[in-house]
């Protein structure tokens, strides 16, 4: 078993940093359990600049595709709660792991509550992930980079309520993709920067005592000094699946090929699509889980959602483009969907946008499909978002026609269109903006099935206010 440390500890030096520090400013003090006056977006640049600007920069507080979920519909008390990475001001790149509710019977959305502060942090890689359990209480899980910036698990105080968190654990995870399972417990989903980008997956029935971290995926090439992938998932009732790619020699602008693996026994062991077993770690490029090769063709794959058909078939959502910098020399970037039809896999094109990291959903309705997503490319053009459009295919993914105009005339580029686990409308899905050509203000919305859109508050009076409509940005 892991050894935590124990949430006493945290609690009294959290007690102490309250009481000694006075929020001033985002450099002295602690914003952890504080209730903040509105929805404030972070930005950030990666800075890794070419021709046609940054790889990705912009308002990234519902990034990564690779923090899932960030949303969550509970039915019992008709609310979405959703995480995201927030900031102090708009004059500020102070990352806050922040919390929020919206209640679909009042149609209002509470103060968002800051659960993790970052302490000096603006990097989005160390926003938070989220899971409900059986008893309603809320967790969240802060993602860290590597083992510069650890990593954090919470759980609300009370059920169903975001006013306050309890410390679980602090340990080495980034990108958590936690699921619960009724009645197992939870099985997270992780990445471990261990020089490279490796793949681990750990479990508790309590949330409280977990398992030792194990390694699922270390994919390498003979001669390659280093591995790396990408990964994201999905919960179709107990079986778990995720997709992922291979980093030639662990080069992450070289991301290529599509994996999948899945599990019906939380975790214990994995098989392919078709139900073998696999050995874990996989170590192998060529391995049995591998669904569609594109290294040899050049091809960079950016894998973006995960959903099921009705037969719990697995279907990926991905971006796939010759290179790595922005711009017109690597050409169009393609919107695909790969999906298991129960015999084979089948791939079929949606779209085409001009950035890697364009990134939206994916929803499955029996023959009736449905992706959100930056597939406009202005008003930033070759800047990481765009303006929102919905697609749509009749004929499980075969086909598809641009449906609705969601977003347009936009002073900044959309981005990292989020799928609300269970989600309902109005509050179907969410996102953020940002101008990834210059630091912006970032403001967060969500939008439902017919293409509307309301602003989630940037500035909040009263403890709880209701969205406003948006029809022209």
């Amino acid at each position: 078993m892991k050894t935590n440390i124990p949430i006493q500890y945290f609690t009294i030096l959290l007690f102490f940093a309250l009481a000694i520090h006075q929020p001033l400013s985002a450099q002295d003090a602690s914003y952890t359990g504080q209730e903040m006056d509105g929805y404030k977006g972070i930005w950030f640049t990666l800075g890794q600049f070419s021709e046609y600007g940054d790889k990705y920069s912009g308002g990234l507080g519902t990034y990564t595709a690779k923090h899932i979920p960030l949303a969550i519909y509970a039915p019992k008390v008709k609310k979405t709660f959703f995480v995201y990475g927030g900031t102090t001001g708009p004059d500020e790149k102070y990352l806050l792991c922040m919390i929020g509710s919206f209640d679909h019977k009042t149609k209002r959305v509470t103060k968002p509550v800051v659960v993790h502060d970052k302490e000096g942090v603006d990097d989005p890689h160390d926003n938070p992930s989220l899971s409900i359990d059986d008893q309603g209480y809320i967790w969240v899980f802060v993602s860290g980079r590597g083992r510069r910036r650890m990593g954090y698990k919470y759980r609300s105080k009370e059920p169903y309520n975001i006013e306050s968190f309890d410390l679980i654990t602090q340990e080495e995870m980034t990108y958590p993709q936690p699921k619960f399972i009724p009645g197992k417990g939870f099985l997270n989903l992780f990445t471990k920067y261990t020089g490279v980008r490796e793949l681990y997956t750990e479990t508790s029935a309590d949330g409280v005592t977990w398992t030792d971290d194990r390694l699922l995926v270390a994919m390498k090439r003979e001669g390659d000094q280093n591995s790396g992938h990408y990964q994201i998932s999905g919960q179709y009732g107990e079986k778990v699946v995720f997709f992922c790619n291979w980093h030639p020699n662990g080069n992450v602008d070289q991301r290529t090929n599509i994996y999948y693996f899945q599990s019906t026994d939380f975790g214990n062991t994995w098989t392919t699509v078709q139900g073998d077993e696999v050995s874990v770690p996989v170590t192998d490029v060529d391995a049995s889980v591998l669904v569609k090769e594109f290294y040899s063709e050049g091809v960079n794959v950016y894998i973006k959602d995960v959903n099921f058909d009705s037969q719990g078939n697995p279907i990926a959502l991905y971006v796939s483009g010759p290179g790595h910098q922005p711009g017109p020399a690597n050409g169009p970037r393609t919107w695909s969907v790969i999906y298991w039809n129960g015999s084979e896999w089948e791939n079929h094109q949606i779209t085409t946008s001009d950035q890697n990291y364009d990134s939206g959903s994916l929803w499955i309705d029996g023959d009736n499909w449905m992706v959100i997503g930056p597939t406009e490319n202005s008003p930033q053009e070759w800047g990481a978002g765009g303006e929102l459009q919905q697609w749509k295919s009749t004929d499980k993914g075969k086909t598809w026609t641009m449906a609705k105009q969601i977003t347009s005339d936009s002073p900044r580029n959309h981005n990292y269109a989020r799928r609300v686990s269970n989600g309902q409308d109005p509050f179907l899905y969410f996102w953020a903006d940002g101008n990834p050509d210059d630091f912006s203000v970032s403001k967060l919305y969500f939008g439902d099935s017919k293409g509307r859109v309301w602003g989630l508050p940037y500035d909040m009076e009263e403890k709880e206010e209701k969205p406003k409509r948006i029809k022209k940005f």
